[in-house]
């Protein structure tokens, strides 16, 4: 039996409510503890919206992720042109990609606590292809601004993760280790300070990798 169209005044605006009604759920909840109704009913639609425009919640799922991408490729992608346009020195444009990427993680929980989910899990993401491009384009981007082996063995593969995991591991521990630790991050101001000694040792260890001037 086919599944009637829901009366929805702005489909597209349907959508993404339901996408930010999933992305919350999946992060706060899991995958398996999260329902298609659950998320209907958190988007302010009926319980079958989800299903009529998405699928399966496998499809919901890899729809939520693949939007969590693309925004992060999107975040690459204007950085990329941003440097390009303005002809800093390396060190300007290091310092610029290593600022937006922690001021994007800050605002967007869900997505570090998604993938949080999916790390101690063990489980390998959904339709990988959105993840690997965002990974190689973030990876050429970094090589070519920086003029770095872009090689997955060479000096931007290894920079870029170092920055990952410098940007990703204060936000999301935040309210676990840090508070153990006596460090407060839970205010825009303790963040500020936290954004800036990630810049300076990523600017620190660049140096002693000798960043290339702009060809």
């Amino acid at each position: 039996m086919r599944m009637r169209a829901p009366r929805v005044r702005n489909p597209e605006r349907t959508k993404e409510a339901i996408l930010d009604a999933a992305e919350r759920l999946f992060a706060e909840r899991g995958y398996e503890a999260t329902s298609l109704s659950e998320v209907g009913r958190a988007a302010g639609v009926s319980r079958g919206t989800p299903s009529y425009f998405y699928g399966s919640k496998a499809d919901l799922y890899r729809a939520v992720l693949e939007r969590c991408f693309g925004e992060v490729r999107q975040a690459v992608r204007a950085g990329r042109e941003r440097a390009a346009a303005s002809g800093q020195s390396p060190e300007v444009v290091l310092e610029g990609a290593v600022s937006d990427y922690f001021d994007f993680l800050v605002a967007r929980p869900n997505f570090l606590r998604l993938l949080e989910r999916e790390a101690l899990s063990g489980s390998v993401l959904p339709d990988r292809a959105a993840q690997v491009e965002t990974g190689r384009e973030a990876l050429a981007a970094l090589a070519a601004e920086l003029g770095l082996d872009p090689s997955p063995a060479g000096d931007a593969a290894q920079l870029l993760l170092s920055i990952v995991a410098l940007c990703w591991f204060p936000v999301v521990h935040a309210r676990t280790l840090a508070p153990v630790l006596g460090i407060d991050l839970t205010t825009p101001e303790a963040l500020e300070r936290r954004k800036r000694h990630v810049i300076d040792l990523v600017l620190s260890g660049a140096h002693g990798r000798a960043l290339a001037e702009p060809r």
